[in-house]
């Protein structure tokens, strides 16, 4: 049929971005964030020589020290470091013991919330972060982007999340950020995040448009651009040598489902539209001796690495 040579599946490499500077951004970090209260840890207060106020536990949900209380005044704990809690503490419990000297340890790290990886990659992952790490090395431990990716990364991170505010803030809302592929490639830094525990990391799936029948490869083909007939054919390896030059486009359009005959020899010859196919179209390339299907074919969705957040399998980053 003529039709132009395959196109390359979309398939990235990711190991170059952690050589040569791909956009790790220098930030100034005086102390790490591992090294700062998270939810989950758990944290000893010792007041030398007074046993009795001695405390260890966790910290609630608002960021307070869970039970140490003194003159109706709480101890805020989250996202500082042992220091600066130390610093609040003496403060509090000045109000009745003489010049207190207090010691604060975080002694358990173990159950801070995980980053997770999951959609249009190779292997979803859940990530344990106990060292600064960014969304390019996530990457590529996590096998890499598959062809289904539509080039995007959208980055969910809860209230509170990370720490990201080195100074311990009491008000850090939600956030949600979205990457293009392409500018992480290109070494622009503010398209490489530092990653923290609790991060929700999609890599976005392209909208595939099917194609089956007389075709070499059958299967989705997935859409980052505008993609006609000719260049889903190429893409999906060429008709097979039993294609009698004809095809149909099944295309849902308002809840009903449009039948569009295209004649393949016309579009190679350009007298007729190589008309561009839409999200979720399916081109059926009729074979010679096929008859005309009586209903429209359905379209399959591969959901092989799906796996629910609980089932992933989880990585220490150390």
């Amino acid at each position: 049929m003529g039709f132009r040579s395959p196109i390359p599946a979309f398939v990235l490499t990711l190991v170059t971005l952690c050589s040569g500077g791909a956009g790790q951004p220098a930030r100034p970090d005086p102390v790490a964030q591992q090294d700062r209260v998270h939810f989950g840890d758990v944290i000893d207060l010792d007041v030398v020589g007074g046993f009795e106020y001695d405390w260890r536990g966790s910290i609630t949900s608002d960021g307070f020290l869970d039970g140490v209380d003194a003159f109706d005044e709480s101890v805020f704990a989250l996202c500082r470091t042992e220091a600066e809690i130390a610093t609040e503490a003496r403060r509090i419990f000045g109000k009745m013991l003489r010049d207190p000297q207090i010691v604060v340890r975080i002694v358990d790290r173990s159950n801070r919330a995980v980053a997770r990886i999951d959609g249009a990659i190779r292997n979803p992952t859940r990530f344990s972060i106990r060292r600064k790490v960014f969304l390019n090395e996530l990457l590529i431990i996590a096998g890499g982007l598959t062809d289904a990716s539509s080039g995007s990364v959208t980055i969910f991170r809860p209230e509170n999340g990370g720490c990201s505010n080195s100074q311990g803030g009491r008000a850090n809302a939600s956030q949600t950020s979205s990457i293009k592929i392409s500018e992480l490639l290109s070494g622009k830094s503010d398209a490489n995040p530092q990653i923290w525990g609790g991060d929700l990391i999609s890599v976005e799936r392209a909208v595939p448009i099917y194609v089956i029948g007389a075709i070499k490869n059958p299967g989705p083909i997935y859409a980052r651009d505008q993609m006609t007939i000719s260049r889903v054919i190429a893409t999906a390896g060429g008709l097979t040598k039993d294609a009698n030059g004809g095809a149909t486009i099944y295309r849902r359009d308002r809840g009903e489902t449009r039948v569009i005959d295209v004649g393949l020899e016309k579009v190679r010859n350009g007298t007729s539209v190589d008309e561009i196919l839409r999200s979720f179209d399916i081109l059926d390339v009729t074979s010679k001796g096929g008859g005309t299907r009586k209903y429209p074919p359905a379209a399959v969705i591969d959901g092989s690495n799906r796996l629910t957040r609980a089932e992933l399998p989880l990585k220490v980053i150390e």
